[in-house]
C-alpha cells in the first residue's frame, strides 16, 4: 500500500509549479462564475474548482494518513470539502479548494525562490578542469578528477577541486567560501578550495579532495539540508495543528448534536482550518534562508533562525561585511622633504599601472 501511495504521490507531482499555476487559474475562474450564477455547462462551475485543486488536497490527506498517519491542515480541509458537498453547498467546497491551493502554491513559491541560492552555489561550481596526465594536457569534466591528478588553472578560471599548488603563484578569490572580500595571495605548498577564482597568474595544482568530498559541495549540502521542518516552531506549529483538527472535529460533531443542523456543523470545520498556523512559519523560515543564501549567508538549518531572535550581541569579523572591501588610496605621504605627495602618488601610480594585484590597482 505505501509503494501505490508513493506512485500515486510521483503522478501528482508531475507538471510541477507550472501545472499549479494554470489549475489555479482554472479554478479561479470557476469561483467566480459559480458566484455570479453563470453556468455555460449543465453542472455549478465550481466543480470544477473542486476536482481540480479540491481532489489534491484530499489525495495528500489520504497518503499522508495511510504513509505516516500524518493528521494536519489538509485533514481537516478534505472532511470540510467533503461535508459541504454533502449538503450541497458546493460553492463553499470550490471557494475552499481555491483558497487552499492558492496558499500551497505561495509556499511552493517560496521555497522555490529559497532553493534559488542552491543554484546559484552550483553555479559557482567549474564543470571541466584541465588535467594533466601521462605527459599530456586534456580538458575533462570536474566530476572525473581523480585524488593525486594534476590540475593547470589559468587566470580567471575558477577552481574546480579541492587541492595544492604545486607550481606557479596568483591570488585567489575565496569569497564565496571565506565571505573574505580581498584575494588572497597563494604560492606553492598552499591550499586552494574548489569554487574560487583565480585571478592572475597560472599555476598548477594537485587535487586533495574531489567529488562530494569538495569544499563547495559540502557547503550546496549545507544549504540543502536547511529543511524548515528541523525548527522547533514548526515542529509545534504541526502538533497544534493536529490538536486543532482533534478539537474542530469534537466542536463540529458537539454543535451537530447540540443544534441539530448540519450546516453549522460544517460552518465550523471550515472556519477551525489551521492553514495560518502550519503554512505560514515554514514559508517564513524558507524565505528567510533563500534571502539570507542570497546575500552570502548560509544557514544550516531553520532552528538557527530561531535561535537567532534571542541574539543580543553579534561580532563581525570578515572584511567587506562591515567595509567596503575594495582598497583604496586615502592619505599620501612623502618621507622625501624634496618630493611632493602628489609626486610621490604619481610615480607610484605610474609603476602600478599594468599590476593587476588589488593593491595595485588601488
Amino acid at each position: 500500500m505505501k509503494r501505490v501511495m508513493e506512485k500515486l504521490e510521483a503522478f501528482m507531482a508531475l507538471g510541477g509549479i507550472k501545472k499549479d499555476i494554470a489549475f489555479l487559474a482554472i479554478s479561479g475562474v470557476a469561483v467566480v462564475c459559480s458566484l455570479l450564477k453563470i453556468q455555460p455547462f449543465p453542472f455549478d462551475m465550481a466543480w470544477v474548482a473542486i476536482v481540480l485543486c479540491g481532489l489534491p488536497i484530499i489525495m495528500e490527506a489520504v497518503i499522508g494518513l495511510i504513509t505516516a498517519f500524518d493528521i494536519k491542515a489538509d485533514v481537516l480541509v478534505s472532511l470540510a470539502l467533503i461535508a459541504s458537498l454533502c449538503i450541497g453547498e458546493t460553492f463553499a467546497a470550490g471557494e475552499v479548494a481555491f483558497i487552499m491551493q492558492l496558499g500551497a502554491l505561495l509556499e511552493e513559491l517560496t521555497v522555490a525562490r529559497a532553493r534559488a541560492g542552491i543554484e546559484m552555489l552550483v553555479h559557482l561550481t567549474p564543470q571541466t578542469a584541465r588535467v594533466k596526465r601521462d605527459g599530456r594536457g586534456e580538458i575533462i569534466p570536474a566530476e572525473q578528477v581523480r585524488v593525486g591528478d594534476r590540475i593547470r588553472v589559468l587566470p580567471g578560471e575558477g577552481v574546480p577541486v579541492d587541492g595544492i599548488i604545486v607550481s606557479g603563484q596568483t591570488s585567489i578569490n575565496q569569497a564565496v567560501m571565506t565571505g573574505e572580500s580581498l584575494p588572497v595571495d597563494k604560492s606553492v605548498g598552499d591550499t586552494v578550495s574548489s569554487g574560487t577564482v583565480n585571478q592572475f597568474g597560472a599555476f598548477e595544482m594537485k587535487a586533495a579532495k574531489v567529488g562530494a568530498d569538495s569544499a563547495i559541495q559540502r557547503m550546496i549540502r549545507l544549504v540543502q539540508s536547511a529543511d524548515a521542518g528541523k525548527a522547533r516552531i514548526v515542529s509545534l506549529a504541526d502538533r497544534w495543528a493536529t490538536w486543532i483538527v482533534v478539537t474542530a472535529l469534537t466542536a463540529a460533531a458537539g454543535t451537530w448534536i447540540v443544534t441539530g443542523e448540519v450546516l453549522r456543523a460544517v460552518t465550523i470545520l471550515v472556519v477551525f482550518c489551521p492553514c495560518a498556523l502550519v503554512l505560514a512559519t515554514p514559508t517564513a523560515i524558507m524565505a528567510a534562508i533563500g534571502n539570507a543564501t542570497r546575500h552570502g549567508v548560509l544557514v544550516k538549518e531553520g532552528d538557527a533562525l530561531e535561535r537567532l531572535a534571542r541574539v543580543r550581541v553579534v561580532a563581525f569579523d570578515k572584511t567587506g561585511t562591515l567595509t567596503r572591501g575594495t582598497p583604496g588610496v586615502a592619505h599620501v605621504h612623502s618621507a622625501l622633504p624634496e618630493l611632493a605627495p602628489q609626486q610621490l602618488h604619481l610615480l607610484t601610480a605610474a609603476a602600478e599601472r599594468r599590476s593587476e594585484h588589488p593593491l595595485g590597482k588601488a
